[in-house]
């Protein structure tokens, strides 16, 4: 679940809402152990997915760094490129 949540500081453009919240989602469930929760820890699962989004904000909003910002498309075509190699040899 967890290889799902990726570095979300130092992009241009800036990290979305919606990536912070998926990014607390994966981190949530991997701690709780359920990527479905019963309907009895719904509640539990979602004030801590909120909760972790807005730390994760605060975090991102208060990092500094002097490196210039990542290139979203570049990285990912940089990940795309690393995956094909590494899956080139499975069967």
């Amino acid at each position: 679940m967890c290889r799902n949540i990726r570095q979300l500081h130092n992009f241009e453009p800036p990290a979305t809402d919606a990536e912070v919240r998926a990014a607390a989602l994966q981190y949530v469930r991997k701690v709780g152990g359920a990527s479905t929760p019963s309907q009895a820890n719904q509640a539990a699962y979602d004030r801590a997915v909120d909760a972790v989004a807005v730390a994760t904000r605060e975090l991102l909003d208060a990092l500094v760094t002097s490196a210039p910002p990542k290139d979203r498309e570049r990285e990912a075509a940089k990940a795309r490129a690393r995956a094909a190699q590494r899956y080139a040899g499975a069967p």
